[in-house]
């Protein structure tokens, strides 16, 4: 059995962290981002993460953060990972990563095999990869916007670092997204939500379900 890791991104309540564990969750994210229905404040997000259980994962989501922010997030909240979701240059995930001795995760958007490329680059200095659809021109959200991109486009292609499926991704499609990118972990926010900014603790479950029997059915080839 193959074992799928999920991450379910944008947790305001305690009981939406503790549904995440109780399905076996291996990532839950916190956003920084004021724009965003999801953004927590540094109080919300300590309190959560501190109400984490061991082995759940604490990922801090931040969009083009200046290194004020960044060190205020890092010194009031216990967190096991940076999700860089703007438009941070190469270099600057790796100044990033060796400021706070973190491991770092760069998000790249993509719409075409024209945006490829990029994912190459970013995985020389991340630490994992999140793959998303490309934001609409015009969104105020990076992420989160509940659109997929074509799948196919990933099907076979491998990075030097683990790399996260993200973009539109539900209870009802995750199966299918594994089956034909690989992926070995995928990323859910809107998709498990009941209104923008609130978690269905049912589907959280049912997405977690959904995944891991992908990875039980075989849908993800060993490397």
């Amino acid at each position: 059995m193959d074992d799928i890791r999920v991450k379910i991104c944008g947790l305001k309540r305690p009981e939406e962290v503790s549904a995440a564990a109780r399905a076996g969750v291996r990532y839950v994210g916190l956003v920084f981002f004021p724009r965003s229905p999801r953004a927590v404040s540094l109080e919300q997000a300590r309190s959560l993460a501190l109400e984490a259980p061991v082995g759940l994962a604490k990922v801090a989501l931040v969009v083009d953060a200046d290194d004020a922010l960044l060190d205020e997030i890092v010194e009031t909240v216990p967190l096991d990972m940076l999700q860089l979701h703007g438009r941070e240059s190469v270099e600057r995930v790796a100044e990033l990563r060796a400021r706070y001795g973190l491991p770092v995760m760069k998000a790249v958007g993509v719409a075409s095999e024209e945006d490829l490329p990029a994912l190459q680059e970013y995985a020389r200095v991340a630490d994992q990869l999140l793959v998303d659809a490309k934001a609409p021109k015009g969104s105020v959200l990076p992420g989160g916007n509940g659109l997929s991109f074509d799948w196919r486009l990933l099907a076979g292609r491998r990075w030097p670092c683990p790399w996260m499926l993200a973009g539109g991704l539900t209870p009802e499609n995750v199966g299918q997204a594994i089956a034909l990118t690989g992926a070995r972990q995928v990323d859910v926010s809107s998709g498990v939500e009941s209104a923008p900014g609130v978690k269905d603790l049912d589907k959280i479950a049912a997405f977690a379900r959904a995944a891991a029997a992908a990875g039980a059915e075989g849908a993800v080839p060993r490397l």
